[in-house]
C-alpha cells in the first residue's frame, strides 16, 4: 500500500510481465463457481409479484367472468322455460288420464292436484311466477298455455 501525501492510501497496481509472473493483478478476484454466474438483479432477488402483475391477472379474471356471466344467465332462463313446459306435459297427460277414467270431457287442475289416492299428480311448483290453478283442459284440445312474467305465455302440444 502506498500513501499519498494528501493522506489517502492507494493500492499499487502493476501490470504482469513475461518476466515476472508472481505480480498479481489486485483489481479483479478471482472468479470461483459461486461468481462466475451473472449477478443477482433486483428483480431475481425479490419475491413475490408486482403491482402491475396482479392488475393483470384482476383484469384478465374480469374479461372472463364477464364472458361466462351472460352464458350461465342463458343456460338457467332456458332451465326454467324446460321446466315450465314439463309441467304443462304433466297436467296434459294428467288431464287424459283423469278424462278418460272419469269420462268427462273436461278437467281442471283442481281436478289433477292434491295428495289423496285419486289425485293423479302431486302439486306443481311455479318456477318463475306462473300460475297452473286456472287451467282447465278440454278433451278437445290440441294446446295446453300458461303465462308468466319471465317467459310470457308457455305453450305445450299435446
Amino acid at each position: 500500500m502506498v500513501q499519498n501525501p494528501n493522506g489517502f492510501n492507494f493500492f499499487n497496481f502493476s501490470l504482469p510481465s513475461a518476466t515476472n509472473m508472481n505480480t498479481s493483478i489486485l483489481a479483479q478476484p478471482a472468479l470461483n463457481a459461486a461468481t462466475s454466474m451473472a449477478p443477482c438483479t433486483r428483480r431475481s432477488a425479490r419475491k413475490g409479484f408486482t403491482l402491475v402483475e396482479i392488475m393483470i391477472v384482476v383484469v384478465i379474471i374480469g374479461l372472463l367472468a364477464s364472458m361466462a356471466i351472460p352464458a350461465f344467465a342463458k343456460v338457467r332462463s332456458q332451465s326454467r322455460l324446460k321446466t315450465v313446459t314439463s309441467n304443462l306435459r304433466q297436467l296434459a297427460s294428467a288431464s287424459q288420464e283423469f278424462m278418460g277414467e272419469k269420462g268427462t270431457t273436461q278437467a281442471a287442475y283442481t281436478d289433477l292436484v292434491g295428495t289423496g289416492t285419486d289425485n293423479y299428480i302431486r302439486s306443481v311448483s311455479a318456477v318463475s311466477g306462473e300460475s297452473y290453478s286456472s287451467i282447465t283442459v278440454a278433451q278437445t284440445a290440441t294446446q295446453i298455455s300458461v303465462s308468466s312474467a319471465a317467459f310470457g305465455t308457455v305453450t305445450y302440444n299435446m
